[in-house]
C-alpha cells in the first residue's frame, strides 16, 4: 500500500509541471500573438484597414460604441440562442426517431445532409420571405447548428457497449425502455461534444443571417461598419463575436470534461 501510495504521489507530482509548463507556453503565444497584432497596426504594415488590438479595444468598451455594440450583441446573442435550441432539439428528436425506427434512418440522415449542402445564400431569400427578417437569423443559426449537433447525435445514442444491450436484451427490454435506460445516459457525453460544436455554429449563422437584411445585431453592425468604412467598430464587432464564440465554447468544453467523467464510455 505504500509502494502505491508512492507511484501516485509521484505521478500527480509529475503531472503538475508538465500541466504549468503547457499553460506557461499557451499564455506566451497569446501574448506574443497580442503584441505582434498592435505592433504590426501601429506600424501601418497591412495598410489602414488592420488597426492596432488598443484602438479596437477603446472602441469596444468606449463610452460612445459600447451602447451601440451591446445592443447588437443582445440580438444577435438571442437570435443565436433561440436558433441553437430549435437545432438542438430538432436533431436530437432526429437522431432518437432514427434509433426507435430504423427504416426511417436513410430518410433522415439525407434530409440532414441535404439541408447542409444547400448554400445559404439561397436559402435567405426564401426565409425572409416566409418567416420575416427577423426570424431569418434565428432560421440560420437552427440550421448551423442543427446538422453539427445531429452528426453528434446519432454517434452519441450508438455509445452503448454490445454487453450492455446484452444485459436489456436478456431482461427482455423494448426499444424505448433500452433507449431511455441505457442509450440515452450514455449519450450524453457525446452529446455535449455536439453541443460546444453548435454553439459556436449558432453564434455564425446568426450573424449570417443578419446580413440579410435584419433589423439590428453584430451581424448588420458588421455590414454597416464595412460599408461607412468604420474600420474600428468593424473590427470591434468582430472581435465581439469572436470572443462571444471562444468563450462559449471553453464553457461547453469544461463542461464535455465533466460528462465524460460522470458518465464514463
Amino acid at each position: 500500500m505504500t509502494i502505491a501510495l508512492g507511484h501516485r504521489r509521484a505521478r500527480s507530482v509529475g503531472l503538475r509541471p508538465v500541466r504549468v509548463g503547457a499553460l506557461a507556453r499557451s499564455t506566451i503565444g497569446i501574448v506574443a500573438y497580442l503584441v505582434l497584432w498592435e505592433v504590426v497596426g501601429r506600424r501601418g504594415w497591412f495598410g489602414s484597414t488592420f488597426p492596432p488590438l488598443s484602438d479596437i479595444v477603446a472602441t469596444l468598451t468606449g463610452a460612445q460604441r459600447r451602447p451601440v455594440l451591446a445592443r447588437a450583441f443582445s440580438s444577435t446573442a438571442s437570435a443565436a440562442g433561440i436558433g441553437l435550441v430549435l437545432g438542438v432539439v430538432a436533431a436530437v428528436s432526429g437522431a432518437a426517431l432514427s434509433l426507435v425506427a430504423p427504416p426511417l434512418r436513410r430518410g433522415i440522415d439525407q434530409l440532414a445532409i441535404i439541408l447542409h449542402a444547400v448554400p445559404v445564400i439561397s436559402l435567405a431569400p426564401l426565409f425572409i420571405v416566409t418567416i420575416g427578417r427577423e426570424g431569418t437569423p434565428i432560421a440560420i443559426a437552427a440550421l448551423s447548428a442543427g446538422f453539427a449537433m445531429f452528426v453528434a447525435a446519432t454517434a452519441a445514442v450508438e455509445a452503448a457497449r454490445p454487453p450492455q444491450h446484452d444485459v436489456f436484451t436478456a431482461l427482455g427490454s423494448g426499444a424505448v425502455r433500452r433507449f431511455v435506460d441505457l442509450q440515452l445516459p450514455a449519450s450524453i457525453p457525446g452529446m455535449v461534444d455536439g453541443l460546444r460544436l453548435a454553439a459556436p455554429a449558432a453564434l455564425l449563422g446568426a450573424v449570417l443571417g443578419e446580413w440579410f437584411g435584419a433589423p439590428r445585431g453584430l451581424g448588420v453592425l458588421i455590414v454597416s461598419a464595412m460599408q461607412n468604412y468604420q474600420i474600428e467598430l468593424l473590427w470591434a464587432a468582430a472581435l465581439a463575436t469572436a470572443l462571444t464564440s471562444m468563450i462559449v465554447y471553453g464553457m461547453l468544453t469544461r463542461l464535455a470534461r465533466v460528462a465524460s467523467r460522470r458518465w464514463p464510455s
